[in-house]
C-alpha cells in the first residue's frame, strides 16, 4: 500500500486541495481531500489518466507523409489509397517498433490506456506485437481485432490492397477468446464499418461475444459513406445501427460525425460512447461532430488519436473546443454543472467516456478505480501559480508545451521527471522502421 499527497487533484466533483490518495494492488482505495501532508508528495497537481479510445498504431509512421495533394479532389478516400500503399510493406517488426514509440509518446502526454482498433491482420502475429509493445512500455491496452469482409456496401469483394485486412467472424471471436485479460489487458471486437461488414456478419459477431467485451465501429465519418449507406441499407449508418443492433454502453461509435438530430438524441439515449478524434478528423477533412447537441442530450464521449497526427490529449481537447467555437462563433462552449471551466469539463468527461469505451475501471480519481495518475509539473510557469480550474485550463489552452511530469498506470510509475525508461531505445527502433518503409 502506498499513500500520495497532492496539493490539488481533479476529482469527479471538481478540483480539491490537499488530497491524500491511497493505492493498493494497482487500484485507488481511498481519496481524502483536506488531508494533512503525511504521505509521499506528488510534484504537481494530479488528474485521472486519459484513455485513447481509437488507435491505428501503424499510421503513426505516416504523420506528415500525406500532406501533398494526391488527387484533384483530395479527401479521405485519396488519403486511404496512400495508406494502403504504406501498409503493404509493413512487417511485424516494424509494426512493433512503431507501436512502442507511439505508446511511449502517449504515456508522456497523459494517456494511460489505449484501444487498438486492429485491422492489419496478416500475418496474425501483428496483434501479438501490439500487445507486446503495450507490455514493454507500460500502457494498458484494449485489443480490438477487426472484422473486415468487404470493400464496400453490397458485399463487394476486397480489393487486392485490402486483403491484409480480411477476416471472418469465427477468427475474430477466437482471437478475442485467447487474449490474456488482466488489469492491463482487455479485449473486444471492431466490426470495421457498415461498408466492410454485412448485416448478418455483424449480428453474428455481436451475438458471439461475452458481456465483458466492448464493441467499436467506424460510423458516419464521411458524407459519401452516409450516402452509400442510405442507398444500400435505406438508412444512414448511425440510424441503421440504432435500429438493428443492441447498441448500449458496451458500444463505441467512432467519429459519428454526420448525424441528423434524431440520430444525435438516439445515440445519446443508447448509453454508447461517441469516439471523437479531432486531429485526425481535421487532417482528413471529415467534418465537425455536433458536440453541443450531443452533450445537450447527455451523450457520452471520449477521444482517440486514430492516425496519430497528434499524441497529446490536451491538443485533442483544445481542437475539439475550438472547432465548436468556430461553428458557434462564441467562446467557452463546453462547460458543465461540475465546473464553468472548459478544461476541467473536457478532461473529466473525456476520461470517463474513454474508460467506458475501453471497458475499464479508470478515468477518475476515486475509490475502486485503477490507480492511473497524471501529475503536472509544479515547476512549469504555466502551472506553478495556478489553482483549481485554472490548472486544467492551462493544460488544455496554454499552448503546445507538455506540462506532464509523472505518469502512473495501475499503481506503477511509467514516466518520471518527463522521462520513460525506454524512450531512447524505442526512438532508435522507430527511426529504423520508418527508414525501411520509406526506401
Amino acid at each position: 500500500m502506498k499513500t500520495y499527497y497532492a496539493r490539488e487533484a481533479l476529482l469527479p466533483s471538481g478540483w480539491a486541495r490537499d488530497v491524500r490518495i491511497t493505492v493498493d494492488d494497482g487500484a485507488i482505495t481511498a481519496v481524502e481531500p483536506g488531508a494533512a501532508k503525511g504521505a509521499e508528495r506528488l510534484h504537481g497537481p494530479a488528474l485521472p489518466g486519459m484513455a485513447n479510445l481509437h488507435s491505428h498504431a501503424f499510421q503513426r509512421a505516416m504523420a506528415g507523409l500525406t500532406d501533398v495533394r494526391a488527387a484533384p479532389h483530395d479527401d479521405f478516400w485519396s488519403w486511404r489509397e496512400l495508406m494502403y500503399q504504406f501498409m503493404e510493406r509493413l512487417t511485424p517488426d516494424q509494426a512493433h517498433a512503431i507501436a512502442a514509440e507511439l505508446y511511449i509518446e502517449m504515456l508522456r502526454h497523459g494517456y494511460t490506456a489505449v484501444a487498438e482498433f486492429h485491422y492489419v491482420h496478416h500475418p496474425a502475429e501483428m496483434l501479438d506485437r501490439h500487445l507486446a509493445a503495450a507490455r514493454e512500455t507500460g500502457i494498458a491496452i484494449t485489443l480490438l481485432p477487426s472484422l473486415y469482409r468487404w470493400s464496400g456496401f453490397g458485399a463487394k469483394p476486397l480489393a487486392p490492397r485490402q486483403r491484409r485486412f480480411a477476416s471472418d467472424v469465427r477468427t475474430v471471436l477466437d482471437t478475442v477468446a485467447r487474449v490474456p485479460r488482466s488489469a492491463e489487458v482487455n479485449a473486444g471486437v471492431a466490426p470495421h464499418s457498415l461498408r466492410a461488414v454485412d448485416p448478418a456478419s455483424l449480428q453474428e459477431l455481436v451475438a458471439g461475444l461475452d458481456e465483458r467485451s466492448v464493441i467499436h465501429i467506424h460510423a458516419a465519418e464521411q458524407t459519401r459513406e452516409v450516402e452509400e449507406s442510405t442507398l444500400a441499407l435505406h438508412k444512414r449508418p448511425v440510424e441503421w445501427l440504432l435500429e438493428n443492433c443492441p447498441v448500449d454502453g458496451r458500444w463505441c461509435l467512432v467519429h459519428a460525425t454526420h448525424m441528423l438530430a434524431t440520430e444525435v438524441t438516439g445515440l445519446a439515449a443508447s448509453g454508447a460512447v461517441a469516439g471523437l478524434c479531432p486531429s485526425t478528423e481535421a487532417d482528413l477533412g471529415d467534418g465537425i461532430f455536433p458536440l453541443v447537441a450531443y452533450r445537450g442530450a447527455s451523450g457520452r464521449w471520449g477521444i482517440g488519436g486514430d492516425s496519430h497526427v497528434s499524441r497529446d490529449p490536451a491538443q485533442e481537447l483544445r481542437l475539439l473546443e475550438y472547432v465548436q467555437r468556430l461553428v458557434g462563433r462564441r467562446r467557452n462552449i463546453n462547460i458543465s454543472s461540475v465546473s464553468p471551466a472548459v478544461g476541467t469539463t473536457l478532461w473529466l468527461e473525456a476520461a470517463a467516456g474513454g474508460a467506458q469505451a475501453l471497458g475499464r475501471e479508470m478515468g477518475a480519481l476515486a475509490p475502486g478505480k485503477r490507480a492511473d495518475l497524471v501529475v503536472l509539473d509544479d515547476q512549469h510557469p504555466d502551472i506553478a501559480p495556478r489553482t483549481g480550474d485554472a490548472i486544467a485550463n492551462a493544460l488544455v489552452f496554454s499552448g503546445n508545451s507538455n506540462l506532464v511530469r509523472d505518469v502512473m498506470v495501475a499503481g506503477r510509475w511509467v514516466v518520471r521527471e518527463r522521462r520513460h525508461a525506454q524512450e531512447e531505445t524505442a526512438a532508435e527502433r522507430y527511426a529504423r522502421a520508418v527508414a525501411e518503409l520509406l526506401r
